[in-house]
């Protein structure tokens, strides 16, 4: 009977994605859920068929060097493989895939929920009754969040995440401007009703919700500098649902200190699992609503992925080429 391939898998994993790993191969789970050590992911790139690493497990050229010549295969359970130097594994010999698209909605709904949150002062009306405040009832000037109907929302990176959430804001009546490498398809930004800016610094400067939606690469490392940030209004709102270090969070964090903006929410952060003592303390005064990186968190979504995942690795083991193979000009 013909060996089963060793797939080692850096995190726990959805019941039913587990299950069908344990039945197609030789599958080595994280039942503990604790993020691999450096040395415990040497010891996984060394005896791996396929490894199945997440955005939290850093797959860097010193790693890859001790990769056995077995290993074929980097199946990444997520959409961005900025975790993974794809340039690296591709000159060894192996493969990269990751699982777009799956994530889409389920992350443009939380980035509105964070747009609401922040506005809407959310998280510190949802707080009050429990934190045994006395409530002497409805009063015209407690709590006064700020309206997002008619206000301009700055999308940084409209792709699939962007258009969804233009999408829902749209919905919401805002009005829907946008920055990318390049304009959209013309019927989707006529659809949207999006106006599209070439000049980054021209469009925070003149919208009122700043949204990053927008991958990280080494090109959108500190989009948003801290001279860009300095260009939105002081009235401004800014969520972050990608990725941390597109931001300046230093620089961010100095601004939010100072009053210099209206609020922000954020999902991610520049030094992940790390979080910025002071960003906490914001949050204490309600300066800033932050997530534990839940924007994709989803039972659905988790298992979607889970199964392009296996769709990958048995595509790839079946001798043909991944649905989803990511090149280096693609990153």
């Amino acid at each position: 009977m013909k060996k089963k391939p060793l797939v080692v898998v850096t995190r726990r994993l959805p019941e039913s994605v587990e299950t069908r790993m344990r039945e197609l191969f030789d599958a080595r789970l994280n039942v503990d859920d604790k993020p691999l050590t450096t040395e415990e992911l040497v010891e996984a790139v060394k005896i791996a068929d396929v490894l199945v690493p997440t955005i939290s497990d850093r797959v860097d050229a010193e790693l890859l060097a001790h990769a056995g010549p077995q290993l074929k295969l980097i199946a990444n359970y997520g959409a961005g493989v900025d975790n993974i130097d794809v340039g690296a594994a591709l000159a060894q010999g192996i493969t990269v895939t990751n699982t777009p698209g799956v994530l889409t909605e389920d992350t443009a709904d939380m980035t509105m929920a964070l747009i609401l949150a922040v506005a809407r002062r959310i998280p510190e009306a949802a707080q009050f009754l429990p934190g045994g405040e006395p409530w002497e009832g409805w009063s015209p000037t407690a709590m006064l969040g700020r309206r997002i109907g008619g206000k301009r929302l700055g999308i940084v990176g409209m792709g699939r995440i962007g258009q969804a959430l233009a999408r829902r804001a749209k919905a919401f009546g805002l009005s829907i401007h946008y920055h990318n490498r390049r304009h959209v398809a013309p019927e989707i930004e006529a659809a949207l009703e999006a106006t599209y800016w070439d000049s980054l610094d021209q469009m925070l400067a003149r919208t009122d919700i700043v949204s990053v939606n927008c991958p990280h690469t080494p090109a959108t490392y500190h989009l948003l500098s801290a001279r860009r940030l300095r260009l939105l209004k002081r009235d401004a709102i800014l969520v972050n649902t990608a990725r941390g270090e597109i931001v300046d969070e230093v620089a961010l964090i100095e601004m939010l200190e100072a009053g210099e903006l209206a609020g922000a929410g954020l999902d991610v952060f520049e030094a992940e699992p790390a979080v910025d003592p002071r960003l906490l303390k914001l949050a204490r005064r309600n300066a800033v609503v932050l997530l534990p990186h839940v924007g994709s968190a989803t039972i659905e979504g988790r298992v979607e992925t889970g199964e392009k995942v296996i769709v990958n690795i048995k595509t790839f083991l079946d001798g043909h080429r991944p649905p989803n193979r990511v090149l280096p000009g693609m990153v």
